[in-house]
């Protein structure tokens, strides 16, 4: 995507910056690097798995995440493959966030039909579920050939499968679908208004219950946001307005005032975000993962990394803080490997533990 100020970067020079944007969130203490996947340009994620790859053999600590994988276009024969093999590589450190996907054209790209896109994500996820549970799997659906006497390898590490969030931005079906078998539940939460937001985690909560996985207050949520900090307020509104004006995602629309009024977007000084984003419990309860969309709109490397700065030397130090103050005792964080691992064999969770503590991101 192009920048306000110089020529448009080139897919190789954007790749290389999302690996240092990778070792930057981990140098500055995050918890989570979660990128998107997309078959489009001004896009480069083609193939997520292998780019997390790379980064895993460039970090040691963070968590690596997807901001969607496409479980409607994708094969699950693939998915399953490609993360357990990225969890060999890791030593563990990933989940999966699964979703729809939000580019019509995607769909015949692959051989897909848009219009069977929810019975697709409700079927691929199926077999996803029993290909990383199951050592040899029979199977037959409506969509995609059936399997016989298919096994998966490699196995997933320690046969613990990577922990699973559903993302939606809009779609109650998948809110649904992450209740039903207790996995997580990440609304994208940043097109729309919080009331929109508050009513799709609702309907997972009262769902995740409905299904026997726990009260209402212990089913996982994550949450997505973007910002734009300086130190000074008015510095960062007068800073990222031309990108935001220009962008092709959200430019051309609404104001930047209006747009961050309606949206939990967030332009000004850390000490705004931490207030904005502290508010987001206001609305969805006390929840397990923030991401923050940072590499947005077209901004430099350099800008991106400057962003990673502030978030981690003056934001997220303090969400944390107040986010565990108050905090039920029976409020779960969010799951890693080690902890899925811990619970298959029958352990006690930790009272503290810095890898199982909330994250954000």
């Amino acid at each position: 995507m192009r920048n306000t100020s110089s020529r448009a970067p080139t897919e190789s020079e954007r790749i290389r910056a999302t690996v240092a944007i990778a070792r930057k969130a981990e140098e500055v203490g995050l918890d989570v690097f979660a990128t998107g996947e997309h078959h489009n340009p001004p896009f480069v994620p083609s193939s997520p798995t292998t780019l997390l790859g790379y980064i895993a053999g460039q970090t040691e600590r963070i968590i690596l995440s997807m901001s969607t994988t496409l479980i409607t276009t994708n094969d699950p024969v693939k998915i399953a493959e490609d993360f357990s093999v990225l969890q060999h590589l890791s030593g563990g450190r990933t989940d999966v966030m699964l979703g729809r996907g939000n580019t019509s054209p995607v769909y015949p790209w692959f051989g897909q039909d848009i219009r069977e896109a929810i019975p697709l994500t409700v079927e691929h996820y199926g077999l996803l579920r029993r290909l990383w549970r199951e050592d040899v799997v029979d199977w037959e659906g409506k969509l995609r050939t059936s399997l016989q006497g298919f096994t998966l390898t490699p196995r997933p590490l320690d046969d613990v499968p990577p922990f699973i969030w559903h993302a939606s931005i809009r779609t109650p079906e998948v809110a649904e679908l992450a209740a039903y078998f207790g996995d997580g539940f990440f609304a994208n939460h940043i097109f729309w208004p919080a009331s929109h937001t508050q009513s799709m985690v609702e309907l997972y909560r009262s769902r995740f219950e409905h299904y026997g996985h726990g009260g209402p207050e212990q089913a996982i949520v994550g949450l997505g946001g973007q910002v734009f900090m300086r130190r000074n307020s008015q510095d960062a509104v007068d800073e990222f307005r031309p990108y935001f004006d220009n962008t092709p995602v959200y430019g051309h629309g609404p104001s930047l005032e209006d747009f961050t009024t309606a949206t939990p977007l967030t332009v000004g000084s850390p000490a705004q975000v931490i207030d904005r984003t502290l508010g987001f419990r206001s609305y969805v309860g006390d929840y397990q993962r923030q991401l923050f969309l940072i590499d947005h709109a077209g901004l430099p490397l350099k800008t991106v990394l400057e962003q990673l700065d502030l978030l981690g030397e003056e934001v997220v130090p303090v969400l944390r803080k107040e986010f565990a103050i108050d905090r039920p005792a029976d409020i779960p964080a969010a799951p890693t490997h080690r902890s899925l691992l811990r619970a298959r064999r029958g352990e006690e969770e930790p009272q503290s533990d810095d890898e199982d503590s909330s994250e954000v991101p």
